[in-house]
């Protein structure tokens, strides 16, 4: 099993920057993929970014291209969410999400989510 656990976010003013930490912990060698998603009060959750463990492939959701900025560190097993230019509509809980090589197109894990608030 993977364990993965958020920090960082706080409250920011709106074209602020603000970033967030995720800590892998466990079978680390099994992951395939980490990401962030966030979710919005009333709203589903939805992708932010992902990054592939291995080759450091990285994808985008729309609303944040140009503006957010995922990372890794392999050897923290840690992966990171550098939030620039925010806009109030980013406020949401971000959660940080693993995927297994086992199971490539499935989240295996996910954390308990830190708030990020941009006030306008």
């Amino acid at each position: 099993q993977v364990q993965v656990v958020e920090s960082g976010g706080g409250l920011v003013q709106a074209g602020g920057s603000m970033g967030l930490s995720c800590a892998a912990s466990g079978r680390t060698w099994t992951i395939y993929s980490m990401a962030w998603f966030r979710q919005a009060p009333g709203k589903q959750r939805e992708f932010v970014a992902g990054i592939i463990w291995s080759g450091g492939t990285t994808n985008y959701a729309d609303s944040v291209n140009d503006r957010f900025t995922i990372s890794r560190d392999k050897a923290k097993n840690t992966v990171y969410l550098q939030m620039n230019s925010l806009k109030p509509e980013d406020t949401a809980a971000y959660f940080c999400a693993a995927a297994l090589l086992s199971s490539p197109t499935q989240i295996n894990s996910w954390g308990q989510g830190t708030q990020v608030t941009v006030s306008s």
